[in-house]
């Protein structure tokens, strides 16, 4: 039996701990603090698509069933906001973060993430750190920007903020896409599914792309403006439609980087959060507790900032160009 032995060659591991320390240079240079938070938290993101991990903090060993039900971080999302709103300005942090049902080539259910916020940045700012990041880590070009409505004209042929349910359908019906049996059939289901399909694979060929402006139904925990859209033709009229300050980074067609210019209105954040819990029950999953204390920071004051979770595991595969992340990961899930 050989399962002992790392999936990963010890040249890759070399690469992954070269890259980490060009990660704290560059955030070094920079002046931002790293900083760590609790892996294991009484609290969790409310998201339709994001599936924690949770444990019993067992007061009597004797009993491990009994006890406070704890959750291993998806992201140091709210451990690093609650920083902030003590007072932090630019932080980062790496860390692991576990993720149920994610299991692939891209894919492992504990995984290596780096997240940064610095305050006082908008999504343009945040956006440039993102490119500047990419191109100091795998010396890529700068990174083309391209609106998420633009990238659904381009790959798809259609408006995704003006495109109805039946027509995202019958756009998937006629590019006879597989759907699987979880798939969530509404709007941004749709969305999601001619995305991944249609839109990502041609992201990031010669330059690193970073994909921004998405609906609004995507937005997470990203903040919506009013974005006018102009006419396309000389008898139709102009429209505002609302947009999530959310950005993405994809290179050679994977997604690395997720981004928001951050919410910061604590009353919208219980909203999404009781619907993103609505969806999963719809989905069949289990509801998420939706009170935090991400919440009650926010209530005393989370300043304006903007926010990074990148995956690092992928930023390795990229560089050592990996086909899969077992290539670069010691131990995978399977030999976990």
């Amino acid at each position: 039996m050989s399962d002992f032995l790392p999936t990963a060659s010890l040249d890759s591991l070399r690469l992954r701990a070269e890259l980490l320390a060009r990660i704290r240079k560059f955030f070094s240079a920079r002046k931002f603090l790293e900083v760590e938070t609790p892996i294991l938290s009484a609290d969790v993101t409310v998201d339709r698509h994001l599936d924690p991990m949770s444990t019993i903090l067992a007061d009597d060993p004797r009993q491990p069933d009994v006890g406070r039900r704890m959750w291993l971080q998806t992201s140091p999302e709210f451990g690093m906001k609650r920083l902030l709103a003590a007072g932090a300005t630019a932080i980062y942090q790496i860390t692991r973060a576990f993720r149920n049902g994610e299991v692939g080539p891209l894919h492992n259910p504990e995984f290596t993430i780096v997240e940064w916020y610095r305050v006082g940045d908008d999504m343009q700012a945040g956006m440039l750190l993102l490119s500047d990041f990419c191109r100091t880590l795998l010396g890529t070009p700068v990174a083309e920007r391209l609106s998420y409505a633009d990238a659904f004209s381009r790959y798809v042929g259609i408006n995704p903020h003006s495109a109805t349910e039946p027509e995202l359908a019958e756009v998937a019906r006629q590019r006879e896409i597989i759907i699987s049996g979880g798939f969530g059939a509404d709007r941004d289901g749709w969305l999601n599914l001619l995305s991944t399909e249609c839109v990502e694979p041609h992201l990031g060929q010669a330059a690193p792309t970073i994909l921004y402006d998405y609906p609004a139904g995507q937005a997470a925990l990203a903040k919506i403006r009013g974005e006018m859209i102009p006419a396309t033709s000389s008898s139709a009229e102009s429209s505002i439609v609302r947009v999530a300050e959310r950005f993405e980074l994809y290179f050679r067609g994977i997604e690395l980087a997720n981004g928001y210019h951050e919410l910061l209105d604590a009353a919208e954040l219980r909203h999404r959060n009781c619907a993103a819990n609505a969806a999963r029950v719809v989905e069949g999953k289990p509801t998420l507790p939706e009170e935090s204390r991400l919440l009650t920071a926010m209530e005393a004051g989370l300043p304006a900032c903007t926010g990074v979770a990148l995956g690092f595991d992928r930023l390795v595969m990229l560089a050592a160009g990996a086909k899969t992340l077992a290539n670069i990961l010691a131990f995978p899930i399977d030999r976990a």
